[in-house]
């Protein structure tokens, strides 16, 4: 189920708010002494109601932990956070009927149907019964999932159980919705679609989706606007145009055909002129450069002056690797990799 407990709100309306999401200095720090690992050091920022909101960084940096404070899942060290108006810390049940929340994991039951898991999760919500009819069919209807709606979920396709995850976590008309990684272990066309699925929430109903996500394509394909997170940190904030902007001119990507000339490469970019960033991971190097199309055939000169060997060289204008980069200080993929590594020791 998309959030575990629900209890129907009794308090008072919300403060007043523009922002559906508020965070502000949110700490967390799991267990204590020489073992504590600080997972949150004063992340803040504000979700503008009815956008699509990404949360991007590698595995480790943040993002399901800032979730689980934002869904009430997890509490904060330090800091304050509001959700649709509600204060996460002190108006908890409030929350959760606010919201809808589909986790990393599945969350529907692989022995029901997919009509017997949007009853239920209906009637955990306290929806009645004809409500929870009609309101099933829409959402069947909507993602595509009607002649497979009397299936048991299980041998449903990987991308038919992850829009039924969905599903569920909109039954009751939530007003945001976390989305954790929702794509993940999906193939391409089944990504492409939830993608498509994730858009529509926000053009025709009007719902504010905070997605978290580790892929940069997706980052920039959906979101309205970002914050990219690195070991806890908030380093970049911004639509993904705007922070590409940042970055003028060009960059170089450059693989070695012999990672042991990454050094002789690596002084060879820094004498070319025009060149105003180097980094080496590795057998790849990446530049920043004021106009690739005249920087790059000093560079491949300068290279050759140095017998350094190419496997491949391109030339692209600044993506969100090129952002990661410049404020982390390491590129994405390798940030994956080496807190991955760290997350599973």
């Amino acid at each position: 189920m998309p959030v575990s407990s629900i209890t129907h709100a009794t308090a008072g309306p919300p403060a007043r708010t523009e922002a559906a999401i508020e965070a502000s200095e949110l700490t967390k720090t799991y267990g204590s002494g020489a073992t504590a690992v600080p997972a949150l050091s004063g992340v803040s920022f504000s979700v503008p109601a009815g956008t699509v909101f990404g949360l991007l960084g590698p595995n480790g940096a943040g993002k399901s932990t800032t979730t689980k404070i934002l869904t009430t899942l997890s509490g904060a060290d330090s800091g304050t956070a509001t959700v649709a108006g509600y204060d996460v810390a002190r108006q908890g049940a409030q929350v959760r009927h606010a919201i809808g929340y589909v986790p990393q994991k599945p969350c529907f039951d692989p022995t029901a149907t997919g009509h017997e898991n949007l009853t239920l999760q209906g009637r955990i919500y306290g929806i009645p019964i004809r409500e929870i009819r009609r309101r099933a069919g829409e959402l069947l209807a909507q993602f595509g999932l009607a002649d497979a709606a009397g299936r048991v979920a299980k041998t449903w396709s990987g991308g038919m159980q992850r829009k039924l995850d969905v599903a569920l976590a909109l039954i009751h008309r939530p007003q945001v919705l976390f989305l954790d990684e929702p794509t993940t272990g999906l193939d391409p066309e089944a990504r492409a679609d939830m993608w498509a699925e994730i858009s529509e929430l926000t053009d025709a109903d009007g719902l504010t989706v905070l997605l978290t996500t580790h892929y940069l394509e997706e980052a920039d394909n959906l979101a309205d606007r970002l914050v990219i997170v690195d070991r806890g940190r908030v380093v970049a904030t911004g639509t993904p145009e705007e922070l590409k902007a940042e970055l003028a001119g060009d960059t170089v990507h450059v693989q070695l055909a012999d990672p042991a000339d990454r050094e002789r490469a690596l002084g060879a970019f820094e004498s070319v002129e025009g060149v105003h960033q180097v980094t080496a991971e590795e057998s790849t190097l990446n530049a920043r450069v004021g106009n690739g199309a005249a920087v790059l055939p000093k560079a491949l000169a300068a290279l050759d002056a140095r017998d350094v060997l190419l496997a491949s060289v391109t030339v692209a204008r600044p993506s969100l690797d090129d952002v990661y980069l410049r404020h982390a200080g390491r590129s994405f993929r390798t940030a994956d990799q080496i807190d991955s590594m760290e997350a599973a020791r």
